[in-house]
This record gives C-alpha cells, structure tokens and sequence, in this order.
C-alpha cells in the first residue's frame, strides 16, 4: 500500500494545483459565457442583416478569442499537474478520472477546436448560415468541455461507478454511464456553466458600461447592454436555483461540507441558515463554546435547504466526528477504525498472495470486503483531520451568496434604466456596473473555494486522502515549481489584461 507522503510536499503540490486553477478559472467563465453571447449577437445580425449587429459580433468575438488562448494554456497546464505532481492519485483512479478528460479533449475540445478558425477567419470565406453554425458550435463545444471536467469532478467529490481491485489496490470503472449521470456531476455542471454565463454578462455589462462613461459607441454599447442583461438575468436565477440544488445534494452526500459552509458543531433540530455571523477564530470540534460572536439566522431554513423539511435534523460537525446514536449518524472516529482494519487486511491479503496462502489471502480480502468502503479513512490521523478549513468554507460561501443576490439586482436595475432611456445618465449606475466585473470574478473564485477546500482532506471524498495522493518528490522540487508557475501565470494574465484593455481602448471599429 502507498505510504504517507511529506505532509511539506503535499502542501506545497495542493498550493500549485490550487494556484493553476484559480488562473485557469479567471478565463474558463468568460469562455462559456462569450461563447453563447456571441452566437446570439450574430444571430441578430444574421436574421436582420443590419450590419452594426455584425461589428458588435465581431468586438466580442475578438475578446473571446483572447480570452481562449490563455484559458486553454492554463488548462493544459492543469491536467499534466495529475502526472507531475499527484502521481498516486493518478495511479490509483486513472482509469475513472482519465476517461472524462480523454472524452473532452477528443470530442468537445476538437469540436471547439475545428470551429473556432472558422469563427474568427471565416467571415468573407464561408456563407453566413455556414459562419453562424460554427459560432454556435464553439459555444456548444465549450460547455461540452466544461461538462466532461466537470463529470471528473463530481466524481472526485461522490465516486460511484467503480471497483477497487485489490490486487493493484487501483479503482477501475465499471459504469460510465452511472458516473456521467452521477447528481452531483449534473448539478456541477448547471451551477459552473450557468455562473460562467452570469459572469460573461457582467463582463459585457462592464465593458459597455465603460464606453457609457466615456460617451463613444452609445448605440453600440447599448446593444451589448440590452441581450447580456437578459441573459445574464435569467443565468443569475438559474444559479440561484442550481445553488439550492446543490445544497441539498450536499448534505447528503458531503455532510462535513455542508456543516463547515454553516459553522454547524452542534446538530439541531430545526436547524436555522446563517445569513450574517461573525466567527470566533478557533473553535475545535468537541468543545461546547460559541463558534459565534454574534449572528443572525433564518430559523429552520437550514433544515429545509438540506432535507426539504423545516423542522428536521441536520448534523454538525461534532456529530459527524464522533456519532450520533440517536439520528444514525455514524461518526469519524468509527469510520477510522474500520478504514485501519481495511488497510491492514488488504496489506494482509497481498501479503498471502505473495506467500502463496490462498486460503489466509481468500479470509484476508473476505474481512477487506466487509470494510472496503472506509478504506480511505485508515490514513486519516484523527477524527479532527476530516474537518475542513471552516473559516474559509463559510465566509466564501457568503461572499458567494451575497454577490450572486446583488448580481440579479444589478440587472434588473440595468434593464429598468435602458427600458427609460436613462441608463448613460445615470453615471454612478454605470460605474458600478463596471465595477462589477471584479466582483463577479470574486464570487466565481468563491464558489470553487467552497467546493475544493470544503471536500478537504480528501483528493477522492472518503477513499483517497491528499497525503498519500500527490508525487513522492521533493518537497524544494514541488515548492520551486510552484514559483515557477507564479510567474509564468502572472505574466500570462498580465499579457491579457494588457492586450483586452488595448482592444477594448480601441473600440469597435478597430475590427
């Protein structure tokens, strides 16, 4: 079996593999977004051949397209980081978590692929119907990729579909189909896409906004205003929606997560949802004391966002740790004691394979089988260990929840003004609608901080821990490439910002 791995060089390839997606995730929302934006501005144009919708197609197009380049470098990036830095990982679920990235580089990404060239340089090469079917598939074909990522990730955060075979202490797969329908991929995969169209919204609502500020391209900007406000609105509410879902979702199947996006120690019933709080800076599992120093909550809404029952019981984190008896609550402490057994039989088992026992080999895996399922738990240290950074989850989840609030007040405010005519008039609107565009990225990051670092310790939820997952490397090795990674990303972005900024300083009409 794989050993414990320097707790140094684990943290220093978590702090890589976290630093390249959260660069990578600064361009992926923009490239969902852009993408349907654009396909509906040249929808526009294509139905009532006015050509300012066609200049208006082409400015975004041009944004996107170098919003692409660099989303798609970070992202190749990410995946060699599974090989590079979580070898283990990939040796015990390449077969499972490899299939979904295969399928989306061979079918999405060189559907998105083959039709970009055609979008960006095929305007007076192609017929129009022939150009507007490629746009449609570059959008198509970004969100397909954006699905088979995030079908790995569910399953990384509720695996189902698979085997452990005990003889290569490897989990192999045995139905895709259950893994691609998995609810916590499908609910992924709505609440990622539809906040990468929110966020795209927002990008031309800033953008538009900027040349309202500045008197130029009224019409223009008007008009980009008018369709992402619209379809920013409705991916706002869809969000919302996807987020409930999501909730409820998680609290069966990731508990831990769910009590540490609440700061929830001590079960209850009914239990009310925090909307303000301000938490103490240590609290430890076990302990009686307060994780608040003030709060405000809606009574019983917890209870109905996790069970769809009001007055019903959710665990907290002192439950989860250490059971509950009376809810059948099974807790950590229990689940750790059976993952030893199983460690220690399946090393018994390989042990009576080599000796040729096949009758202690056959006793050895037929106890492994009885606890095979908290295997990953016989690596955990302490009950304490399962515990997430609860700091982090709860004020991320928050910041995501009140920004995403705001967002639908945004647009309707837009909407309202431009349905006036009054919206270059309003100045201080305007530049909080520029403005926006950084804090939607704020709210995108924290949605992913509340995924990633509310399924901590685990790299594959309650089988594979971080520390025995990543690369059995040196921990200088890990943290140079780290910094390696620091600077090229920063430049990365920094040439992107730079070359966005020139295009949109130069307007529409600089095709």
């Amino acid at each position: 079996m794989i050993e414990s791995i320097d707790p140094g060089t684990v943290n220093w390839a978590r702090a890589t593999f976290t630093l390249t997606a959260m660069y990578h995730w600064i361009f992926v929302p923009l490239t969902l977004g852009l993408s349907f934006l654009c396909a509906f501005f040249e929808s526009i144009y294509v139905r009532t051949q006015n050509p300012e919708w066609k200049h208006l197609t082409k400015f975004w197009m041009t944004l996107f397209a170098i919003n692409f380049v660099i989303g798609v470098a970070t992202g190749i990036i990410m995946e060699f980081e599974f090989g590079t830095h979580w070898a283990n990982y990939s040796w015990m679920v390449g077969d499972i978590f490899g299939a979904p990235l295969a399928i989306e580089g061979i079918v999405a990404f060189f559907l998105e692929a083959t039709f970009v060239a055609v979008m960006l340089f095929g305007w007076n090469r192609v017929s129009q119907r022939m150009h507007l079917f490629s746009t449609w598939m570059v959008a198509i074909g970004a969100n397909l990729s954006a699905l088979w990522i995030l079908v790995a990730n569910g399953w990384m955060q509720t695996p189902i579909g698979m085997v452990f075979n005990p003889d290569s202490a490897r989990f192999e797969m045995n139905d895709l189909w259950a893994i691609i329908s998995s609810p916590v991929a499908i609910s992924h995969f709505a609440h990622a896409t539809s906040s990468g169209f929110l966020l795209a919204s927002l990008f031309v609502v800033a953008v538009s906004s900027y040349f309202l500020l500045k008197k130029r391209h009224l019409q223009f900007a008007k008009r980009s205003i008018a369709v992402a406000c619209v379809f920013g609105l409705f991916s706002s509410l869809f969000v919302a929606f996807t987020g409930d879902e999501h909730a409820y979702i998680t609290a069966r199947e990731q508990p831990l997560k769910l009590a540490a996006m609440e700061s929830l120690y001590q079960g209850m019933e009914p239990s009310g949802l925090i909307a303000v709080g301000l938490m103490r800076p240590r609290v430890e599992p076990g302990s009686d004391e307060d994780p608040f120093y003030f709060k405000i909550e809606i009574p019983g809404m917890l209870s109905f966002l996790a069970n769809r029952r009001l007055g019903s019981f959710v665990p907290g984190i002192n439950d989860l740790l250490y059971g509950n008896e009376e809810h059948q609550v099974i807790g950590v402490d229990e689940k750790i004691r059976r993952g030893r057994i199983a460690v220690a039989r399946l090393a018994d088992y390989k042990q009576e394979k080599k000796n040729d026992d096949e009758a202690a080999a056959d006793l050895a895996l037929a106890e492994f089988e009885e606890h095979r399922d908290y295997l990953g738990y016989g690596y955990l240290e302490s009950p304490q260990q399962a515990v997430p950074p609860v700091w982090i989850t709860f004020y991320a989840f928050r910041v995501m929840v009140f920004l995403g609030t705001f967002f639908i007040l945004l647009f309707l405010v837009y909407i309202y003004l431009l349905e006036k005519n009054q919206l270059e008039n309003r100045r201080l609107i305007l530049k909080v609608g520029f403005l926006s565009i950084f804090l939607a990225h704020i709210a995108s990051q924290a949605g992913w901080l509340v995924t990633e670092v509310g399924r901590q310790p685990w790299a594959i939820q309650g089988l594979l821990p971080v520390n025995i997952a990543s690369s059995n490397l040196d921990t200088m090795t890990v943290a140079i490439s780290f910094f390696l990674f620091l600077a090229i990303f920063t430049v990365l972005l920094i040439a992107a910002v730079k070359i966005l900024t020139k295009q949109i300083s130069i307007g529409p009409e600089g095709e």
